[in-house]
């Protein structure tokens, strides 16, 4: 039962989930010697991914400019050589890197960025347009947001991408962008079993655009994670957004609450993984996830969940029993 669903008002349909690139970039460095890629990355088997990928049904390949300061990119257009027109694109701007280094330098939220930067994008790909190009400054005043619709309309009208929308984990910022922009199709937010956004479903149902959920599974929590992660992994010094890792290591905390919800995520036989999707497919119809992946076999078990489809009604109203008390209120996140 392979599912499908539509990028709001584009039209533009994808598989139910979508691969997020974030991982297969590979190392990133920040102020401080902050980490904000996941580690070294094999990618021939990041090739290999993107394939299985593709033969699972999945069609929608999350990036960014910045994932790997351009790496994720070039290995997604590589793996696509060939197969572009089985995918659907989605790649970030906003995030200035230093491919030489691999070093984040800094945001630039200006128009003349977001046209150069998807120059860039479209050669490091390989391909002639995107297909969804959002804004990737999670905390961009709504002003500075707006001013870059005429620009998004323009790369539209060009044929350079076709839809754009914004990463943000604010339902006013994303309300407003979407009431401005004729051709936003979907917003991209934190979301999760463990934190439930209500709110930003609701704004993304009122104005007829696609949820893609960043964080389905937790920064690798809800696949049952116990082993601890290297320093140059974004989880081994987390910064203050991730709240599911402390040094490395899942938290005690939050690694109680799913063991809390593990029998229910997995009542039909699914693996905890699939559970946590299944839950967001049953969230809502609006809900995409995006599980990242840098292996094969990650791909095989996250993807197998389009087979399975949404988590049956009575799992998903136990998991919503048992959470109900439990999530916290929304905050920013990265990605």
């Amino acid at each position: 039962m392979t599912t499908t669903r539509t990028l709001g008002r584009s039209g533009i349909e994808v598989g139910a989930l979508g691969m997020g690139c974030w991982a297969i970039g590979g190392p990133l460095w920040g102020d401080g010697g902050q980490p904000f890629g996941w580690g070294e990355v094999d990618d021939d088997e990041s090739v290999r991914t993107v394939h299985a990928a593709l033969d699972l049904g999945v069609t929608l390949f999350d990036t960014a400019s910045n994932y790997g300061a351009g790496h994720s990119e070039r290995i997604l257009g590589r793996a696509l050589a060939g197969r572009r027109d089985r995918a659907v694109i989605a790649t970030k701007f906003g995030n200035r890197t230093d491919e030489a280094t691999r070093r984040w330098t800094g945001t630039d939220p200006s128009p003349d960025y977001a046209v150069s930067s998807l120059e860039e994008s479209l050669r490091r790909l390989g391909t002639d347009h995107v297909d969804l190009y959002q804004l990737h400054i999670n905390d961009l005043p709504v002003p500075a947001a707006l001013d870059l619709v005429g620009t998004l309309e323009d790369l539209v009208a060009q044929g350079k991408i076709r839809a754009y929308g914004w990463s943000t984990d604010d339902p006013a910022s994303a309300e407003a962008f979407a009431a401005a922009g004729p051709h936003c199709a979907a917003i991209q937010h934190d979301q999760s079993v463990l934190r439930d956004n209500a709110r930003m479903l609701a704004v993304c149902d009122a104005a007829d655009v696609a949820a893609l959920n960043r964080g389905p599974l937790a920064m690798g929590l809800l696949t049952g994670a116990t082993r601890a992660v290297g320093r140059d992994d974004v989880r081994g010094m987390a910064p203050e957004w991730l709240v599911w890792f402390t040094d490395g290591r899942p938290t005690p905390q939050w690694t109680a609450r799913v063991e809390g919800i593990r029998a229910a995520l997995t009542a039909d036989g699914r693996t905890l993984a699939q559970g946590a999707l299944g839950w967001l497919l049953a969230r809502s119809p609006r809900t995409v996830p995006i599980p990242g992946c840098r292996t094969v076999a990650q791909a095989e078990e996250n993807f197998a969940t389009l087979a399975l489809g949404p988590l049956p009604g009575d799992a998903f109203a136990e998991v919503e029993r048992l959470m109900a008390d439990l999530r916290p209120a929304p905050v920013p996140a990265g990605g």
